[in-house]
């Protein structure tokens, strides 16, 4: 499908782009190759292929999420440096 140098002026404006003559007529050809290897692409026969959401065989590399036991706040407190009966103390940072 060969696209003229009038659909590049035309898709330019929407996209509001500025082209030298030069610039147009070299991105009509090379739209024009890019459509007619889709269309190359649409005489493939497809049928009997799965049809895929990613090239790579996706699965999932992670643990399996599920609940394990907390520690607990005294626990967690144990080894502060500086912690009252419920929370750590640390110094001011702002002022």
């Amino acid at each position: 499908m060969a696209v003229t140098v009038e659909q590049v002026r035309y898709i330019a404006s929407l996209a509001r782009l500025r082209f030298t003559e030069e610039e147009e007529v070299r991105l009509a050809k090379e739209m024009s190759e890019v459509l007619d290897y889709v269309a190359k692409l649409e005489e493939l026969d497809t049928d009997g292929v799965p049809t895929m959401s990613h090239v790579l065989d996706m699965r999932n590399v992670f643990r399996e999420d599920r609940a394990i036991a907390r520690i607990t706040r005294e626990e967690a407190l144990k080894g502060a440096p500086d912690a009252d009966a419920a929370y750590f103390r640390v110094p001011k940072v702002i002022e």
